[in-house]
């Protein structure tokens, strides 16, 4: 276990929403686990008048999202917890002077003996980063010459791929590369991990894990929900660069990869990067429309309720081609997948909320029970990532009886049977990651740039071309086309919200 040094996380954007959901309940779990050094305070800074005690009262006595936690957890524990948080208004003007909040920062540390140690935690705007880490640099407050310190940013890394390479040249005009920690939250799951996991240290699979006996690899990230609130952010986004490029990318990297020389962070980012610079970048009109498909969900009744379609949220353009559906088929030039296609898909308005990697493997090249009921039934590897997180593996067995039938079993591992251990939250392992100096599940400049060399070309094509925007109605698994990029295979696996029940279809409770 590594240690855990003393310091202080001082969050950028303190009053706002992610704070109060994701940050504060992320590392009072923290706490309650032991895991924070004994010399550890949160700053909170932002623009709101508040006070330390105003701050307290919103992310932990009077939050709407701790009533379990406030519960459960001992009076005292959160006494001594709420006595570790304090709060600095930074004041309305843009360019206000940093020279209060170092000053506040170099009391708390003399006072709370943080070491010098910082985190600074950037839960803004991207326009903003520029100018708080200016200012950072600064006061000095870069400077690891006593102490460390590092920046923490939030996607979206970057609109496309020349932003991007924008955003990186202006964090690291100021903070060194080392020091800057780009959080995907989706690559502190466990079940993300446990990739790395299953791939390299099970001999029943590494063997296996390539072209000779992979078919194609399925990836499905699917939510139940709409655009809710966000119809002004979404519009400008969309699938492709809200899932695809950050979460779902990196996950296609993890199972791409070679293995790395140690599970040393920067080895893993290493291979990382390698994985997804070999992804075939597609240029030409003709693959573009054979290998893409967009969508947007049109408005449909579910459970005897109707829901609005996409053109109808709130802020969304009534003219809108900002795609909630995204379905992606291409190929990686490597040894180890040539000719193995990958599909992969994101969408919101789906029959259920999941998101999981399906490894089809290849038949056998002698088929001796091929009349016996087999056909079709190809053996898989399901990686559950949310929900019912877990492991599933699809293999055919002998129906009892005479003669050689043969039906699919399933052998099935469920994160929730081990009870006896606490599962971190996403948050609160990249947060206890950054605070010992871990980067292995952060995402590193050039593996952002080349995400997006990747996606840029499918993005520009959807622009500028005559490619077509398909509706679909919310509550169904997407455009019935999209079952047209899976050459001769049938149609995705359209999975429920338990595991091991493969149905092909899913029933709207």
């Amino acid at each position: 276990m590594k240690k855990t040094e003393n310091q202080m996380l001082v969050i950028f954007g303190a009053s706002g929403d992610l704070t109060a959901r994701k940050l504060i309940p992320a590392i009072l779990n923290l706490a309650q686990g032991g895991h924070l050094p004994n010399n550890f305070v949160v700053l909170g800074a932002s623009r709101s008048e508040w006070t330390d005690e105003q701050f307290r009262k919103s992310v932990i006595t009077e939050s709407r999202h701790l009533g379990d936690e406030l519960k459960n957890n001992h009076k005292k524990l959160i006494s001594d917890f709420c006595n570790r948080l304090f709060y600095h208004e930074l004041g309305s003007d843009q360019d206000a002077d940093y020279g209060p909040l170092k000053k506040r920062i170099d009391e708390l540390n003399k006072t709370y003996k943080t070491d010098n140690n910082y985190i600074f935690y950037l839960s803004v705007p991207p326009s903003a980063h520029e100018l708080i880490s200016k200012n950072l640099h600064e006061q000095n407050l870069d400077d690891e010459s006593d102490g460390w310190k590092r920046l923490i940013v939030e996607k979206p890394f970057g609109y496309s791929l020349e932003t991007a390479k924008n955003l990186n040249n202006i964090l690291q005009q100021y903070f060194k590369e080392s020091q800057i920690f780009r959080i995907d939250h989706y690559l502190g799951k466990e079940t993300v991990q446990n990739l790395l996991v299953t791939r390299f240290a099970n001999s029943i699979f590494e063997p296996l894990w390539n072209r000779n006996y992979i078919h194609h690899v399925e990836i499905t990230n699917a939510e139940s929900g709409g655009v809710e609130k966000r119809g002004g952010y979404y519009d400008k986004s969309g699938a492709l660069r809200d899932m695809f490029q950050s979460h779902l990318l990196q996950i296609v990297a993890l199972v791409i990869m070679e293995p790395p020389l140690s599970a040393d962070a920067e080895e893993i980012r290493n291979e990382k990067l390698k994985a997804l610079k070999s992804l075939r970048l597609m240029t030409d009109p003709e693959t573009l429309h054979k290998s893409t498909i967009r969508a947007q969900y049109v408005s449909s009744v579910i459970d005897g309720k109707k829901v609005k379609g996409y053109r109808e949220e709130e802020d969304v353009d009534l003219n809108s081609m900002t795609e909630t559906y995204a379905a992606i088929k291409f190929y990686v030039d490597n040894w180890r997948w040539a000719d193995v296609p990958f599909y992969v898909r994101t969408a919101k308005r789906m029959p259920t909320k999941v998101t999981e990697v399906v490894i089809h493997f290849k038949t056998p090249h002698h088929q001796i029970f091929k009349d016996s009921g087999m056909n079709s039934k190809d053996n898989k590897l399901i990686i559950r990532i949310q929900p019912d997180e877990g492991v599933l593996i699809k293999f055919g067995v002998k129906v009892p009886g005479q003669g050689f039938k043969v039906e699919r079993a399933n052998l099935d591992f469920y994160y929730s049977s081990l009870v006896e251990n606490h599962v971190m939250e996403a948050y609160e392992r990249l947060l206890l990651d950054a605070m010992q100096g871990d980067a292995t599940l952060y995402a590193r400049a050039d593996e952002v740039e080349a995400a997006w060399a990747f996606v840029d070309p499918i993005l520009e094509y959807w622009k500028n071309s005559d490619a077509k925007m398909y509706g679909y109605s919310a509550g169904v698994w997407g455009p019935k086309n999209a079952d047209d990029l899976i050459e001769g295979l049938g149609m995705w696996r359209n999975p429920s919200e338990n595991l091991a029940d493969d149905p092909g279809f899913c029933v709207i409770c």
